[in-house]
């Protein structure tokens, strides 16, 4: 089962050239999930082939132009497709709003139904295979991170040791796969742990955009695979960060190490800064996270099955 994440843009404030605004797709299992919706949010995912019309959910961190302006495009685009599922879109109180007026001030054309919910820190969508939680954090608007989260696998079947236990192939297995207990014909119980392998935990992303620098966002992402965080300055512009409640790359690496991720991917950067000066932000998150990557628009990330 696939796991991908998808940067579509990495700019923060406004587009550039290179760099279409704050946005991050996640495709699991064929189905697409959408964090944050900067303009040329489209572009890329046009670019990447992926089909909008998979999209399940989108979040969106807070009301800041530069990651909602997307949202119209996209919401209009879906139109243009069969769509039989309801689209949810979680975020700040104020999301609802923006979405009826540009439906009304645009006289959208929409043939599905949208559902926006509030993201109230807390699990915020619950499936059987996965959840998506939300935990605030601190900007001039109010703003939350997310966090995705593959529900536990059941472990590994041995079958060589069903056969030892006698257990005949068929039914019985798969209710021992399930956690079930089940009972031969002899009355002998075999328990399901018998013969499955340890719970295998499921992959963690976590994304995190346009906050101060809080060591307790590192108790939400603990252990994720993939961080996606913003590191909009250089640590000499520490102190604008903190005035426009933003962070720099090197505290988005110390959120990465106290919260063990496996990687950090670095996004949402100050348009002061050139292409060629980004190594700049990168630089300075690796002295203290060397599993830092300056992510580009488009770039990919495969997150392998744990075993």
């Amino acid at each position: 089962m696939n796991f991908e994440v998808f940067v579509l843009g990495t700019s923060g404030m406004m587009p550039l050239p290179n760099r279409y605004l704050t946005s991050a797709m996640v495709r699991r299992d064929g189905d697409l999930f959408l964090f944050d919706c900067g303009e040329g949010t489209q572009v890329s995912l046009k670019m990447l082939n992926l089909k909008w019309k998979k999209i399940h959910s989108i979040f969106i961190s807070h009301m800041h132009a530069d990651h909602v302006t997307g949202l119209p495009g996209i919401l209009m685009l879906s139109s243009q497709v069969d769509r039989n599922e309801p689209l949810t879109l979680y975020g700040p109180p104020k999301l609802k709003e923006y979405i009826d007026a540009n439906r009304r001030i645009l006289d959208m054309y929409i043939n599905y139904e949208i559902v926006v919910k509030v993201a109230e820190p807390g699990v915020i969508l619950d499936t059987e295979e996965f959840t998506v939680s939300a935990f605030p954090l601190v900007h001039t608007k109010p703003c939350v991170g997310y966090v995705m989260q593959e529900k536990a696998r059941p472990g590994e079947f041995h079958v060589e040791k069903a056969k030892e236990l006698g257990i005949p192939m068929g039914p019985l297995w798969g209710k021992l796969q399930k956690g079930e207990s089940v009972t031969l014909d002899d009355g002998t119980v075999i328990e399901s742990s018998q013969v499955m392998g340890e719970r295998r935990e499921g992959r963690k992303f976590s994304y995190v955009t346009d906050s101060l620098y809080l060591p307790s966002i590192a108790d939400y992402v603990k252990e994720s695979d993939l961080l996606l965080c913003e590191g909009m300055f250089t640590s000499d512009m520490e102190e604008t960060a903190y005035e426009k409640k933003h962070m720099t790359s090197s505290q988005a690496a110390q959120i990465a190490k106290d919260a063990q991720v496996k990687k950090l991917g670095l996004l949402h950067y100050s348009p002061r800064y050139s292409d060629r000066e980004l190594k700049y932000l990168h630089k300075d998150a690796k002295r203290i996270f060397s599993e830092t990557i300056l992510t580009k628009d488009r770039m990919g990330f495969d997150i392998p099955l744990k075993s």
